[in-house]
């Protein structure tokens, strides 16, 4: 179950998803590799995507994705030994071109031996006013199943969905602007069955003791964010995004991206860019609970704590043409390169054996590594 929050972490700045125009998606390849390092933590795996048209009006995809994790985060190297799993994501999609309508459908399973997951996805987007503007809706719905290793007996499920609105306008020949809101509602069984808090425990050697994490089983989260892109005179551009999240666990979160992207004769793309992050804790974390009953939900997890993340990368992608006469059109090599740092303001490290509730707080870096070829055919 570690597997899916951490491949989150690794994809997240590289993954930017705008609204666009009534058009199908071009046929296309993709294959990738991609690699995460970071809080003791390795995770790589390959991905392949296909994008194929039938006709001018439908568009079919699928994508296999892999992560391989090995290694051990501050959470287990507190409790536990290293361990190895393996997490498959299978998706198989469709769009549908209807006039200036654009309609997509998709399916996703997500597997780990403790963990499963099946999501359906239904997006519509319309162009207005010339195709200057565009406005999209989205709503998703996933279960979940969660188990636990080593327990044949723990089953628990969970059920999520997502509603999403966005719209888009060109504002000028070189300037386009994007504003999106996203609603996600989630029940049922929402934390990690490996994850604990720990408490005040006189008995114990280190003077505290671990217990299980006891999360509400509802939580709605509201998210806004505008992003923005301005073409440059001199083929590069410059964009930016602004993202605001909070939910009703109390946590508030900001985030803030910048980037340059500049091309290089007819062949080459570099693209720079830096991430801020920002985030308040949930209203019933805490590090060290008085004992270990004292609330009725208490959490350890370090992503609910107060906490802050920077993070800067580059990204480079060299494009070639084959001839009008062969059946592929061009191809593109793809390697972008991130790292970040991550400071916690209210999770200690209890590895350190320092006087307890005085360790050390906790931060750690990381780095993203992701490698793709492209083909459009």
């Amino acid at each position: 179950m570690a597997v899916t929050k951490y491949a989150l972490l690794a994809t997240l700045l590289f993954v930017s998803v705008t609204t666009t125009g009534a058009v199908l998606p071009e046929d296309r390849s993709d294959a990738m590799y991609h690699s995460y390092s970071g809080d003791g933590v390795t995770i790589d795996g390959p991905s392949i995507l296909l994008r194929k048209k039938v006709g001018n009006t439908v568009s079919f995809s699928a994508n296999y994705y892999v992560d391989t994790i090995s290694g051990a985060s501050i959470d287990v190297r507190a409790q536990a030994s290293e361990y190895q799993e393996e997490r498959t994501e299978a998706t198989l999609g469709a769009d549908f071109l209807h006039n200036k309508t654009l309609v997509n459908v998709s399916f996703t399973n997500s597997s780990e031996n403790d963990f499963e997951a099946n999501s359906y996805h239904l997006g519509i987007s319309q162009d207005f006013f010339g195709d200057l503007t565009t406005l999209s809706m989205s709503y998703s719905r996933g279960e979940d199943e969660v188990r636990r290793r080593g327990d044949l007996n723990f089953l628990e499920e969970a059920q999520r969905q997502k509603f999403g609105v966005g719209l888009t306008q060109v504002i000028s020949k070189n300037w386009i602007m994007g504003f999106n809101v996203e609603n996600v509602s989630d029940q049922g069984y929402l934390n990690n069955p490996y994850r604990a808090i720990r408490y005040v425990d006189d008995d114990s050697a280190r003077g505290f003791a671990f217990t299980t994490e006891i999360y509400p089983n509802t939580r709605v989260s509201n998210a806004f964010s505008i992003n923005t892109n301005y073409y440059l005179p001199y083929r590069a551009s410059i964009y930016g995004d602004v993202r605001y999240y909070s939910d009703t666990w109390g946590i508030e979160a900001s985030n803030l991206k910048l980037g340059y992207i500049h091309t290089f004769g007819d062949a080459w793309i570099i693209d720079a860019h830096v991430r801020f992050y920002q985030q308040e804790q949930a209203n019933f974390y805490q590090d060290l609970f008085a004992r270990a009953d004292e609330f009725t939900y208490m959490a350890r997890d370090k992503e609910l704590s107060t906490y802050s993340g920077v993070s800067g990368g580059i990204g480079i992608t060299y494009q070639w043409a084959f001839s009008q006469s062969f059946f592929l059109e061009k191809s593109t090599f793809n390697i972008e390169y991130d790292y970040m740092q991550f400071d916690y303001d209210n999770f200690r490290d209890v590895t350190t054996g320092e006087a307890v509730g005085e360790e050390a707080l906790f931060g750690f870096s990381a780095s993203v590594i992701r490698a793709y070829v492209s083909i459009w055919y």
